[in-house]
């Protein structure tokens, strides 16, 4: 008898669902009207990975240009308002080798 087969592992809170392109392009939009992550995770029930997975190009890369068409049918009058810039990632500053030496013994 196993103690392992027994146990029924414990239900998510919430379940992780597989985003479709047009999630994606819903992601995008609501990115540019300033809607709050925590609240489209909470739509979407994802991981937030995969929210950035979306901004960074990394998942359905078509999608952001598709949102911008969109967008631009929807809501005409934010146009001149709304950055369309890519998500910026903040650099890590690089390790100066200068300052290697201080740590050696």
């Amino acid at each position: 008898m196993h103690l392992f087969t027994e146990i029924d592992p414990a239900p998510r809170a919430t379940p992780l669902v597989r985003l479709t392109e047009r999630d994606a392009i819903d992601i995008w939009i609501a990115r540019w009207l300033r809607i709050q992550r925590k609240h489209l995770i909470g739509r979407y029930g994802c991981d937030p990975r995969r929210l950035y997975e979306i901004w960074e190009g990394k998942a359905f890369p078509g999608s952001r240009e598709k949102a911008r068409a969109e967008f631009s049918e929807k809501h005409p009058g934010l146009l001149d308002r709304i950055d369309f810039g890519r998500h910026k990632v903040i650099p890590r500053a690089p390790k100066l080798p200068e300052q290697l030496p201080l740590f050696e013994e």
